[in-house]
């Protein structure tokens, strides 16, 4: 074959399809449910994702396309395969895993939050990561309890 049919993959092209991990967070990988239902989503998508790329002729732009639904796809396996369900909780008691809790703040703000994993947290749609501070703090407290945040106090007003 003829080197004018041939292609070199330049630098650049390299650097584009040669993407870095997706950092994995170092504490335990729990989930509930539905979120072990939505990593594995997200490893189908992944997965559709690498194959329409890999469609593509251009072996340039094959691997430029690749390369984020390739990193994605191998961060979501390993979730998944590390993920531990946690049922969800038996008592309104006390704030835990999965609980949604409703709590006042000093400055009349109330706040409602379910506390899930790392993957499924989404502040703006009203869930927090269990290792995010305030859960942290939340964690273990009954209705009524007044915890310090900083410079601020929350009272919980609710568990469910």
């Amino acid at each position: 074959m003829a080197v004018a049919f041939t292609k070199e993959e330049s630098a650049e092209t390299a650097a584009e399809t040669l993407l870095p991990d997706r950092a994995i967070s170092p504490h335990p990988n729990l989930v509930t449910e539905a979120g072990l239902k939505a990593l594995e989503l997200q490893v189908q998508e992944a997965r559709q994702a690498y194959e329409a790329a890999s469609a593509i002729e251009d072996i340039n732009e094959r691997r430029r396309q690749q390369a984020n639904p390739l990193r994605d796809l191998r961060y979501f396996v390993e979730r998944v395969r590390t993920a531990q369900v946690v049922p969800d909780p038996v008592s309104k008691n006390t704030v835990a895993f999965g609980s949604t809790v409703t709590f006042s703040r000093d400055d009349g703000r109330v706040q409602t939050y379910r506390i899930v994993g790392e993957d499924e947290a989404d502040p703006k749609a009203g869930s927090i990561s269990y290792v995010a501070p305030v859960a942290r703090i939340l964690i273990g407290k009954a209705v009524g309890d007044v915890v310090a945040v900083g410079d601020q106090e929350l009272e919980i007003t609710e568990i469910s």
